[in-house]
């Protein structure tokens, strides 16, 4: 991969954190550091991203569902939510 050379300003206690972590020995360089943090802000972001996507697809099966008129009351919703939770915790209480 080709790289360029950028410059930036760090506040000082990004940077006694960036020196910090060189001196460690964990980083070799400063650069490495930097890569290393855009590498997990890159991820993180990728996440979110993934993570809204599978919302959206949430969102949109249960707008499907109640244009069907596959829906259910709250009362029924917690009733049968309170139901598998209790199950659960007889499940637990028998393993342990």
């Amino acid at each position: 991969m080709a790289r360029k050379t950028v410059t930036i300003s760090l506040p000082a206690e990004l940077q006694a954190f960036l020196d910090s972590r060189v001196s460690s020995g964990r980083y070799g360089s400063a650069s490495e550091v930097v890569r290393e943090g855009l590498r997990m802000l890159q991820e993180r972001e990728r996440k979110r991203v993934s993570s809204i996507d599978e919302l959206r697809r949430e969102i949109d099966l249960g707008l499907e569902q109640a244009n069907r008129g596959q829906v259910i009351d709250g009362e029924q919703f917690l009733k049968g939510l309170e139901s598998k939770l209790n199950r659960r915790g007889s499940k637990r209480r028998k393993a342990g």
